[in-house]
């Protein structure tokens, strides 16, 4: 029986079959529907899951839960506030972030993604210079650019707490994952629909006018994991980096659900001529 990792070969086998019948998908909206029928939320995930099982059998345990202090190589963003669950690519320059993502890549593939306080600071490597919220993030794929500077692929997996900074060769972090809250509860599930509704003014969308099944090919949030949800929207945001590490650090979901709320409720924030 096929697994997730025959994906690829199952959307292009329903896209022909369908193409047959007369009906024509393209190849992204065949491969986020065999995603949907796996039961991952969009085809990146999957492709992000695909490639895992393809990394060296060590890599394996990055998906393993976070359930003690650990020291995890440590990666200061300037411009960005990485989430649970999201998927993103970002642009490694400065060589001891370079030597953390190499570390990883030779180990389980985890690192901590963390935002600094300042843009400007070329050498963040203090806890005064970095916020104590990061998230734990997998390594899924680096490629070195033209200029050298790395573009790596990363996963975030969960928040985590950086209780002590290490300035060697990289920096790294004695990290401890942060629970999460309520996310279970009736007023969560009353506010992950709320939180989609406001959304939806807020990015001036329709989900009701989308074809069905079509909400994760257009990055759209959809009701679930009330967490996810909060998660998926923060990141979607107009919002600088210290509402966005509120969110973050925020770990009851209740509470994010509500502020999230508050934020679409004030509008985007209008451009600068």
């Amino acid at each position: 029986m096929r697994d997730f990792r025959d994906a690829k070969a199952m959307a292009k086998t329903l896209r022909e079959a369908l193409n047959a019948k007369s009906l024509a998908l393209t190849t992204s909206e065949s491969q986020e529907l065999v995603a949907r029928i796996l039961g991952f939320r969009a085809w990146n995930v999957l492709a992000a899951r695909i490639q895992s099982t393809e990394m060296p059998a060590s890599s394996v345990q990055a998906y393993a839960p976070i359930s003690a202090e650990m020291s995890v190589p440590l990666v200061p963003m300037r411009d960005m506030v990485l989430f649970p669950h999201m998927i993103s690519r970002i642009f490694v320059a400065r060589e001891k972030t370079r030597q953390a993502v190499e570390h990883a890549l030779a180990g389980d593939r985890r690192v901590v993604i963390v935002a600094q306080r300042s843009a400007t600071d070329d050498r963040p490597s203090t806890a005064d210079a970095l916020h104590s919220v990061g998230v734990m993030a997998n390594v899924v794929d680096r490629q070195t650019q033209v200029d050298g500077a790395l573009k790596v692929t990363v996963c975030g997996l969960q928040r985590t707490g950086i209780i002590r900074i290490t300035d060697g060769e990289f920096l790294a972090a004695e990290a401890k994952a942060i629970g999460e809250q309520g996310g279970q509860s009736e007023e969560a599930a009353a506010l992950s629909r709320a939180v989609l509704d406001a959304y939806q003014t807020y990015a001036d969308v329709d989900f009701s006018a989308l074809p069905s099944g079509s909400k994760a090919r257009f990055s759209m949030p959809s009701v679930g994991d009330p967490s996810q949800l909060a998660d998926t929207v923060a990141a979607l945001l107009s919002v600088g980096i210290e509402q966005k590490q509120q969110l973050l650090e925020t770990s009851d979901v209740v509470p994010r659900l509500k502020r999230l709320i508050e934020i679409m409720s004030a509008g985007r924030p209008k451009a600068v001529a």
